[in-house]
């Protein structure tokens, strides 16, 4: 019921509040490990969320994990995707045998665009892990080859809050209303804005809590 009604019980990634301007603030957040899947959408129906269950596979959330050690890793949030084509460099995956760690469902799931072949593009998803993972050879071993692990450095973003649900054009006009403010207030953006999500779907739309980020400096 909880969810339903908003209530995020969820591990959300740790940040210092740099700034804070007129309807927005700037973050910085500390270095942090992700999953990671990339994938064509149009292999999966248009689906831009398709990475999920491969990356819920590996953690834990639906079942048998696919990855090599028994521990729990809690679920953290919000779930991210970006709106724009952004090159993401991962590491190769490894791959081992033994023994699955069941690990519990983790948030940001993270959405990049990058362009594919034939002038279409890719989506690369992630899954922000736990802050107890702060190095790559820390966090369970994936066995599905198409997940990667990567240590996120630390980012700084301009963040806006907002409800409801998260269509093209409301997403449009908070992008573009808040990089006007962070150029009006002296910020340089850096690349591409990230749309996070702390909710589920199910969620009612007017409790849902959702936020634009911009990476800045």
């Amino acid at each position: 019921m909880g969810m339903v009604l908003g209530k995020i019980t969820v591990e959300t990634p740790k940040h210092e509040v740099v700034h804070t301007g007129s309807g927005y603030e700037v973050r910085k957040y500390p270095p942090c490990v992700a999953a990671e899947v990339t994938y064509d959408p149009a292999e999966m129906k248009g689906n831009r969320d398709g990475g999920f269950t491969v990356l819920a596979n590996y953690i834990g959330a639906l079942g048998r994990p696919q990855n090599t050690r028994p521990e729990n890793i809690a679920m953290t949030a919000p779930v991210i995707t970006s709106g724009e084509p952004e090159n993401i460099a991962m590491t190769a995956p490894v791959i081992t045998s033994g023994e699955p760690e069941p690990m519990a469902m983790t948030a940001p799931v993270i959405t990049s665009d990058g362009g594919g072949q034939a002038g279409g593009k890719t989506i690369t998803m992630q899954f922000l892990l736990p802050s107890k993972y702060t190095k790559v050879e820390e966090a369970p071993r994936p066995t599905d080859e198409r997940v990667v692990l990567r240590e996120v450095g630390e980012r700084k973003y301009g963040v806006v809050r907002f409800s409801g649900l998260t269509g093209d054009k409301v997403v449009k006009e908070k992008t573009e209303g808040l990089k006007a403010a962070l150029e009006k207030d002296g910020f340089t953006i850096k690349g591409p804005f990230v749309l996070a999500r702390y909710n589920p779907p199910f969620t009612l739309p007017p409790l849902r809590t959702n936020e634009v980020m911009i990476p800045v400096e």
